[in-house]
């Protein structure tokens, strides 16, 4: 969920571009989707069994689709590692789903921002323990947190808006009673995006019960903007969530490179792991100490063997979906400092959508490390469509790296596993 214009939302039975290719596809390997989101047109959704893909992480993005996420998760999840150990059969294989919980930034305005502690900064802060008129707040927060400020008619239209904090309780709890592995996701900033105006036609009705309700449904835009603060106020609040579950998170990012690498180091300032010196690596004899590793990493596996993970306020895997940054933004978040494991995802739906992101992604697929490669497909229903797109991709990165579809396919799969599993 990348792009305002992304046409798979507008139709759920719309296909995308796809290449025709000669040289069949070992699918037997292993294809992993690191972000969709099929649960946007749920009459796809019995259409995940036939699939060809051996794993979808189906993204939860508003308050709509938390549940459904869940439930689809609940019949079809995948329960442990142990399911990417052989893989005879993908197309039949009864575990394909991780779930991903989370509130995409293109609906942040619905929260607002009750958390103590949250540490934001964020001037539109909008909590208001005081106020006795549920329309008056609602007024005062949609004004607050949107740009420029919208009108009463507007207002009128928007949902109430949900506490934070019960979003964040309930996202921990279906985190820890999900029976198996669990992401947050999709989660974000944006700036970009801008709310659409409510539905104006009868018409669209009948267009609407098409898709889960909620979002943005081929709708015209309005020139509402959710002011960059609190975005980053609901984004920050989320990743702390991960750190204090120890688990992975898929983040959207659009126009928004900077800001985004300044949340997280934000959140990881005063935990940087220790970066040993070349110079001072040779002047230790071969063998008497690894600097592979800092002790305090050391010790934190072996508090993991036990299961004792230690909270921190950051997640200990992130994957930027969809990455559409430059190769010098991959190197910034591969300093070895960073104690996030940042992996790379890439779609053709969003990478290879314009000429200018076909013209820039050979030399940011080059950039990502051969182990921090994934591949999605960004899309919002299940089926061979999902299953081509995911193709196409595979085939793109492979050709790049320089792969045989066979070795890609493997390392892109252990990729995956590393993510997801830790």
């Amino acid at each position: 969920m990348c792009q305002q214009q992304n046409s798979a939302q507008k139709d759920p039975t719309i296909t995308t571009r796809h290449q025709v290719h000669d040289e069949d596809f070992p699918w037997h390997i292993g294809v992993c989707d690191a972000h969709c989101h099929p649960t946007d047109a749920m009459s796809s959704i019995a259409r995940v069994q036939g699939m060809r893909a051996r794993a979808l992480t189906i993204m939860a993005t508003r308050s709509q689709d938390q549940d459904l996420v869940a439930s689809v998760a609940a019949k079809s999840g995948i329960r442990d590692r142990s399911a990417f150990a052989s893989v005879p059969d993908t197309q039949n294989a009864p575990e394909k789903i991780v779930p991903a919980f989370g509130w995409h930034p293109w609906f942040s305005y619905q929260l607002y921002d009750d958390t103590e502690g949250s540490g934001s900064g964020s001037s539109t802060t909008t909590d208001d323990p005081a106020s006795t008129s549920p329309a008056a707040y609602k007024a005062k927060h949609y004004s607050a947190v949107l740009t420029p400020q919208p009108d009463d008619t507007f207002i009128d239209s928007l949902p109430d808006p949900v506490p934070l904090s019960t979003f964040l309780a309930s996202t921990r709890q279906r985190i820890l009673d999900a029976g198996g592995p669990a992401l947050i996701g999709e989660v974000g900033l944006d700036k970009a995006f801008r709310l659409p105006w409510p539905w104006n036609h009868p018409a669209n009705a009948a267009e609407e019960g098409q898709l889960t309700p909620g979002g943005r449904e081929g709708r015209t835009l309005s020139p509402h903007h959710v002011r960059m603060a609190h975005q980053v106020a609901v984004l920050k609040a989320q990743l702390r969530l991960a750190g204090e579950l120890g688990v992975a998170v898929s983040v959207h990012g659009v126009q928004a490179h900077g800001v985004l690498f300044d949340a997280l180091a934000s959140l990881w300032k005063g935990h940087e792991k220790e970066v040993v010196s070349r110079r001072k690596q040779k002047l230790v004899a071969e063998g008497a100490e690894d600097f592979s590793s800092s002790e305090e990493e050391e010790e934190e596996e072996k508090k993991k063997k036990k299961g004792g993970y230690k909270p921190v306020p950051f997640p200990p895997r992130v994957c930027l979906h969809s990455f559409s940054g430059s190769p010098q933004m991959v190197h910034q978040y591969l300093n070895p400092a960073i104690p996030v494991r940042v992996f790379f995802s890439f779609s053709t739906v969003i990478n290879l959508s314009t000429a200018g992101g076909e013209s820039k992604f050979p030399d940011v697929v080059r950039a990502c490390p051969d182990d921090r490669v994934l591949v999605e497909s960004d899309l919002h229903c299940a089926g061979e469509e999902m299953d081509r797109v995911l193709e196409d991709i595979c085939r793109r990165v492979c050709e790049i790296k320089g792969w045989t579809l066979e070795e890609g396919l493997a390392r892109i799969r252990k990729n995956y596993e590393q993510f997801v599993f830790g």
